[in-house]
């Protein structure tokens, strides 16, 4: 404990220019050992002087109390380490794949990426995924090979696995360090380049194999070296850095560094980062010049509530430098503000250390920013910029949730909306048919933390409830309905009898009404009466407690008091013939259906067929996007899909892309029907 709180005075670290920054995220699945990889780097880094550990909930990065509870990240934090004078904003992202959002987002601030995979686990589908993204995005990455202390495989079938998985070609993928063991156990590394112990000296029997292995593939991208190389020249340390850092930056070449739970690898991947990773001004993906001079052009990375400081706004500055106290614009959507700019700090997991100001490639903590979402451009006034977004998964996962007491419910509202801001993964339905609060999400463990940060954060207590999908009913066949109303108390009574004949109409026509009312039997001036009583009713429903659509209601006989009748007894007889008229003919539950789109890897598309088939899904037809990739389009019941996006991960190993999209109303089989009748 003295340990890391003496890690609280420590001063955060601090950049004056983009080249002495490097923003570098850690990816991979979860149990790969991103978040104890974390630890290992910041106490070599000498940022902590003990690591902690996941298991007992006393890492930086995962400050949550939900975080320590399932000892798994839920949000990217950001750990800024300094070595050797560069400052390193290490973003540790979560793994589970409900929390794709924060994941994006780190990517988003990074420069770099270092993907972690287990030698005890199989690399996961979602894993190569996220690899051929960052390939389309041309991110330079390294891999670490974790947990050699307890490996399945070894450091060399590892480096194969990764080769085939993500579909690298023969000299892509190298080894930059070569694992120390002493029997079984490794002791620490050697560097290929330098020839340089880490941890424990002892044998490397495959080093030099490895280092002409290395020094190959770093020289055949560039001319010049490959030219000394060929001639058997012995090529110098400086150049082959050199050749090594133009490699990675073009994704030419991904370095691999072994590591374990015990800090091997640690200082390996800081010298990796400080001397091979980019800079922010090798930046490219639609980002101005990273120039600290130029006029201000930042971004909003994320958005954390704190229940004692408020909202405090992740921010990558991309051109000039943020300052306290000035004035800044702060655009996105529609919304566009000045903004004051309070005192910075820099985030080491829950704490924020100030600092004098950010520059140009750093990221930066802001706090107060009131309206400020994911996304947000911060810029100089007088020069607007537009810089590009990230992907937010869509949620499609429900909800649905009601206030657990009146208290709750006077600051529902309020915290929802704080929460969408904060989580632009979580989406909040007020539906009008169904009268629920819905809360879109991405998945099941997303739902857990967006009910505990309601109750965390913003002190409200929600009770979750059966999702209700908006059905509807229709007439099956033309019926006449007969409503009267007569009631005498004393006085002026309620005297109203009306005619109607109901027919059903194509899909989607709603409710419409009509008249052919003769000799005035229904006095004008109470028709517009029937009419509200009518929609009144169907909206009601007439015999299942879903509302009536479809229907043509046609008022053709009635009659009316000189004293008695009135707008609302009319209303109410409007009302009593429409339910008369459903006791003579047969109403059909009608429930939505939803187009749906799937895009799967091939090996999965017989699994996502014979689901959607056992859903009573319609499928429209397939097609192959590109190689090895399906797309398939099917209509399916929106009944059938309330848990799918969870269902459709564990058949797809976390591949699939799920889209859908309401379509129509159409007959549900009756021998479900009769479940879902809710007869006033």
């Amino acid at each position: 404990m003295a340990d890391r709180t003496a890690a609280r005075s420590r001063q955060a670290p601090t950049a004056d220019s983009p080249d002495r920054i490097r923003n570098v995220a850690l990816v991979g699945c979860s149990g790969s050992g991103k978040t104890t990889l974390a630890e290992s780097l910041a106490v070599a880094a000498g940022a902590v002087g003990r690591a902690g550990r996941v298991a007992e909930g006393t890492t930086v990065s995962d400050y949550e109390e939900i975080e320590q509870r399932h000892r798994r990240s839920v949000q990217l934090s950001v750990l800024p380490l300094e070595w050797k004078g560069i400052k390193i904003n290490l973003i540790d992202t979560p793994g589970h794949p409900d929390f794709d959002a924060e994941v994006r987002a780190g990517l988003h601030a990074a420069d770099a990426a270092i993907f972690v995979v287990s030698a005890t686990d199989p690399i996961t589908a979602a894993t190569r995924a996220l690899w051929r993204e960052c390939d389309e995005e041309a991110i330079p990455r390294a891999i670490v090979v974790n947990k050699l202390d307890i490996a399945r495989h070894g450091y060399e079938e590892m480096l194969t696995a990764c080769h085939d998985a993500f579909g690298l070609g023969p000299d892509t993928l190298r080894a930059l360090f070569w694992p120390v063991y002493d029997g079984d156990r490794p002791i620490g590394s050697m560097g290929l380049l330098t020839g340089r112990h880490y941890g424990e000296p002892g044998p490397c029997p495959v080093s030099e194999e490895a280092r002409e292995s290395l020094v190959e593939a770093i020289s055949g991208q560039d001319d010049t070296l490959m030219e000394r190389f060929v001639s058997g020249e012995q090529l110098d340390t400086d150049s082959l850095q050199e050749g090594l850092t133009r490699e990675i930056l073009a994704c030419s070449l991904h370095p691999a560094v072994p590591a374990d739970e015990t800090g091997i690898g640690a200082v390996e991947l800081l010298e990796l980062v400080t001397t091979g990773f980019p800079d922010p001004t090798h930046r490219g993906r639609g980002a101005p010049e990273c120039n600290p001079d130029a006029p201000l052009a930042a971004q909003v990375v994320r958005v954390a509530g704190d229940s004692y400081v408020g909202r405090i706004s992740l921010v990558r500055v991309y051109a000039g430098t943020l300052r306290p106290d000035t004035i800044v614009a702060l655009t996105g959507g529609d919304r566009d503000s000045r903004e004051r700019i309070p005192a910075l700090t820099s985030p080491f997991g829950k704490q924020q250390r100030p600092v004098p100001e950010a520059v140009a490639g750093d990221l930066v903590a802001v706090g107060k920013l009131a309206t400020a979402q994911p996304g947000d451009v911060l810029h100089d006034p007088d020069h607007p910029v537009s810089l590009i977004t990230w992907p937010v998964p869509t949620s499609l996962l429900p909800v649905a949730v009601e206030a657990h007491s009146r208290s709750d419910d006077d600051k529902l509202s309020q915290a929802l909306a704080r929460l969408a801001a904060e989580d632009p993964a979580v989406r909040v339905e007020q539906n009008a048919e169904t009268h629920q609060i819905v809360l879109w999400c991405t998945g099941e463990a997303h739902a857990e933390l967006v009910l505990e940060r309601l109750r965390a954060r913003h002190g409200v207590q929600v009770d979750t409830v059966e999702y209700r999908v908006p059905l509807k009913e229709t007439f099956t066949a033309p019926a006449k309905g007969h409503g009267r109303l007569v009631k005498q108390s004393g006085g002026h009574g309620q005297y109203a009898v009306v005619d109607v004949e109901v027919e059903p109409l194509p899909v989607g026509s709603g409710v419409v009404f009509a008249e052919r009312v003769v000799g005035g039997a229904v006095p004008r001036q109470f028709i517009p009466s029937v009419e509200k009583g009518v929609h009144a009713q169907a909206e009601k429903g007439v015999t299942t407690g879903h509302p009536l659509v479809d229907v043509q209601v046609t008022l053709v006989d009635g009659k009316a008091h000189s004293v008695d009748s009135s707008d609302a007894a009319f209303q109410a007889a409007a009302g009593l013939a429409l339910r008369d008229a459903a006791e003579h003919s047969t109403i059909r539950i009608l429930e939505p259906v939803a187009a749906v789109r799937v895009i799967v890897p091939e090996e999965f598309l017989g699994a996502v067929l014979g689901d959607l088939s056992a859903r009573r899904g319609r499928v429209l037809g397939t097609e192959s996007p590109e190689p090895g990739i399906a797309l398939l389009r099917a209509e399916v019941p929106e009944l059938e899909l309330g848990r799918y996006p969870v269902e459709l991960r564990a058949i797809t190993q976390g591949t699939a892309e799920f889209a859908r999209q309401y379509l129509r109303h159409e007959p549900m089989p009756e021998n479900l029907a009769s479940r879902f009748a809710r007869p006033d």
